[in-house]
């Protein structure tokens, strides 16, 4: 559970009411998911938001089963809290004829936080173009980018990344939907098609630039990526993979982009095991 500031306490724990038109998501439509501020549960979608005027994010419809209703204090208001931890959400209400659903989910934007739809992982696991290929398949990924990143010398070449001099690691960037993957999914994906153990390389890549690594975006994915790691190694995996931060990535030449689509040929150093 998330620790609550005490404008969070009093509208979250004992079902306050912020201030009509002064939420952060009053007015906000970028595509993602509402998640309970207290616990992380997904509660909306944001194609189901909608322009109610009342002052408060609205939504016609909502995640199955994240939402329990009850009768309010009052009597006669529906409340709707959090299923999860029972986070005051705020009131639905019936009849209004505001959208075909007819139906409004009217919440304050303190009980929510947003997580965007699209969100950003770097791997790095050997030859980028390998890595690339089982990625561009996998559920909820919108865009995969071969690249550079780690090393000292920005906007390198491929040439000054193979000379192991520059301290960058090949890696791909990728871009996915939130709404249909996620990060542990991803990484998952990521500790099977290449082999974790192996050091200073992959395959019969050998050298710096083709260690494996896991370049993370925030908390979420680092503790993510320690939780899998702790699984491999309890399973007698000598995990070499290194978790380092995400840094400045630079997209590699043109044509390493979608390589085994222009070429007609197959992944030979990637090969996904079952290790999940």
């Amino acid at each position: 559970m998330k620790k609550l500031s005490p404008e969070e306490e009093r509208i979250i724990s004992h079902k306050g009411t912020e201030t009509p038109f002064t939420g952060k998501y009053d007015d906000f439509f970028d595509e993602g998911t509402y998640v309970c501020r207290r616990c992380g549960s997904p509660l909306y979608r944001s194609k189901d938001k909608f322009r109610s005027g009342c002052g408060w994010p609205s939504f016609d419809d909502e995640i199955p089963g994240a939402i329990k209703r009850s009768v309010d204090a009052d009597g006669m208001r529906a409340e709707i809290t959090c299923a999860k931890c029972g986070a005051h959400l705020g009131h639905v209400f019936e009849g209004e004829h505001l959208t075909e659903r007819n139906l409004r989910h009217c919440v304050n934007s303190v009980s929510m936080d947003f997580v965007p739809a699209q969100e950003k992982a770097i791997f790095a696991g050997g030859c980028f173009w390998g890595m690339e290929c089982h990625f561009r398949k996998a559920p909820g990924v919108i865009k995969v980018t071969s690249g550079y990143i780690g090393g000292k010398t920005e906007n390198p070449s491929y040439e000054e990344v193979c000379s192991g001099k520059t301290g960058h690691l090949e890696a791909i960037e990728v871009l996915f939907d939130s709404t249909e993957t996620d990060f542990e999914a991803l990484a998952k994906l990521f500790f099977e098609i290449h082999d974790p153990t192996q050091k200073n390389g992959q395959g019969p890549d050998i050298g710096g630039q083709y260690m494996s690594a896991i370049l993370y975006f925030g908390e979420k994915q680092k503790k993510d990526a320690e939780k899998l790691i702790g699984i491999l190694k309890k399973k007698g995996l000598d995990v070499a993979t290194e978790l380092r931060e995400a840094t400045a990535f630079y997209p590699a030449e043109a044509y390493h982009q979608d390589y085994y689509t222009k070429t007609g040929k197959k992944p030979h150093c990637h090969m996904r095991m079952k290790r999940f």
